[in-house]
């Protein structure tokens, strides 16, 4: 089955509004600027998806991607480890104006609760967060002497992800550190849709090589060249 599809404004045309949408990267690395940016051009152009959920690592930097997002009115809550950065201004201003919902979960807890979803395992024990306000209303409980806080797994109706090699079924490897969240968001997902940096045919890709297979993924298309984040912050590039 060819999953591939030309434009990224091909792949994200059916994301619908009020959808939980995961979206890989940690910082710049990983970070499917050219999905997301897919995205914002399709509801400037047409008003939807809105009233989406966002999960990732943060809330977005200067004026592109998850902020060009929140800018634009398309999300209504984050859940994230790190939503305030040296360039948070989007984030920050919707929060402030009561337009933008956050849940705080701490790196770790996040990275598990969405392995746990890819693994079917709808709930797990930490120590981390118990006795704080992140705790509240969660069950606790004893083992060995040590007080827990139960977590429930978190699942999406979609991710976005980025991935560096990819053939036509999905099968997916990953560049250096932008493997980060990616290949367990995909299995976290109802949808998974992942920009690849090359297209290759079925085959191509060592069976020992593949990171993410291809069973996980939905949809991918050929991004090129794809742009970095940090590049474009820098800049002061405002999508």
């Amino acid at each position: 089955m060819d999953k591939s599809v030309a434009t990224t404004a091909d792949a994200v045309a059916e994301v619908p509004d009020g959808a939980v949408i995961m979206i890989g990267g940690f910082g710049g690395s990983g970070a499917p600027i050219e999905l997301i940016h897919a995205l914002v051009d399709r509801f400037r152009a047409t008003g939807h998806p809105t009233g989406l959920t966002v999960i990732n690592n943060n809330a977005g930097n200067g004026g592109i991607g998850i902020a060009a997002m929140i800018r634009a009115g398309m999300v209504t809550k984050v859940i994230c480890s790190f939503p305030r950065t040296a360039q948070s201004e989007a984030f920050t201003e919707a929060y402030l104006a009561g337009e933008l919902a956050l849940e705080l979960v701490p790196q770790g807890t996040l990275a598990e609760r969405i392995r746990a979803a890819g693994a079917g395992i709808p709930a797990f024990f930490t120590p981390t967060g118990y006795g704080t306000d992140l705790a509240e209303g969660k069950p606790v409980e004893m083992f060995e002497g040590k007080m827990y806080v139960r977590e429930s797994w978190l699942k999406a109706d979609y991710a976005l992800i980025k991935a560096e090699v990819g053939d036509r079924m999905g099968n997916l490897t990953y560049r250096g550190a932008s493997r980060n969240f990616n290949p367990i968001m995909a299995m976290a997902a109802t949808t998974t849709i992942a920009q690849i940096s090359r297209l290759e045919p079925p085959g191509a890709i060592p069976p020992g090589a593949v990171i993410t297979p291809g069973i996980f993924v939905s949809t991918l298309v050929e991004v090129t060249d794809p742009q970095q984040e940090e590049v474009l912050v820098r800049a002061e590039t405002v999508y």
